[in-house]
C-alpha cells in the first residue's frame, strides 16, 4: 500500500471568506435554543461552514460573536457564515414560520421521527432547532415546531452533545439537499 501524503490548503481548494459569502448556501438555518457554552456555538458555526448552511439563529443566552472561546472553536466561521442574535427563541422561530421555513427540532419527544427516517421536504426552507445542554430544546418552541427529529442511541447515555448533535444533523441535511440540487 501506498503511503498517502496529506492534503495542502492549497490542494483543498477552499474558497475564501468573501467567495463563500457569495456562494449560495442551502435554504437552511440552525436556531440555537439558549446554548450556553462558547465552545458548542463555535463548533456549531464551524459545521455550518461546512456543510453551507445560510444563517445561525443565536437565541436568548446564546453567545454571539466576538467571543474569544466561540473564535477558538469556529477557526473564523464566525465570520463567514450568517448570524443573527434574538432576545428569545420564540422571536426568531415565529419570524422563520412568517418566511415559510418548515421548523424542525431535533429532541427527543413522543411521535418524533428517527434521523434515519427523516426527509427534507424540498422546496421549501428549513430551521432546525437545537437545545440547551442540560434542558434541550424548550417546550414552548416544541409546541410551534412543524416537527420533531431525534438522533438514534443506543448507549446508556440520553444525548449527544449539542455541537456532536448538530454536525450528524447538518450532514443527514445537507447530503439530502445537496443531493436534489
Amino acid at each position: 500500500m501506498e503511503k498517502s501524503q496529506k492534503k495542502s490548503m492549497l490542494d483543498l481548494h477552499r474558497m475564501d471568506v468573501e467567495q463563500y459569502r457569495k456562494t449560495d448556501k442551502l435554504p437552511v438555518t440552525i436556531v440555537l435554543d439558549n446554548v450556553r457554552s462558547e465552545m458548542n456555538v463555535g463548533s456549531v458555526f464551524r459545521t455550518a461552514d461546512a456543510f453551507l448552511i445560510e444563517r445561525i439563529c443565536l437565541c436568548g443566552i446564546t453567545p454571539f460573536p466576538p467571543k474569544a472561546e466561540i473564535h477558538k472553536t469556529a477557526l473564523g466561521a464566525e465570520d463567514s457564515v450568517a448570524w443573527q442574535h434574538y432576545p428569545t427563541t420564540m422571536e426568531a422561530v415565529e419570524q422563520l414560520k412568517y418566511d415559510g421555513y418548515c421548523i424542525c427540532a431535533v429532541e427527543q419527544v413522543h411521535g418524533s421521527v428517527s434521523l434515519v427516517d427523516f426527509k427534507v421536504a424540498q422546496g421549501q426552507p428549513m430551521a432546525i432547532v437545537m437545545g440547551n445542554e442540560v434542558k434541550g430544546v424548550s417546550q414552548q418552541v416544541i409546541d410551534v415546531c412543524d416537527v420533531c427529529v431525534e438522533v438514534p442511541q443506543e448507549g446508556t447515555k440520553h444525548s449527544l452533545n449539542i455541537s456532536c448533535c448538530a454536525a450528524i444533523v447538518m450532514w443527514q441535511v445537507y447530503q439530502q439537499v445537496k443531493g436534489n440540487r
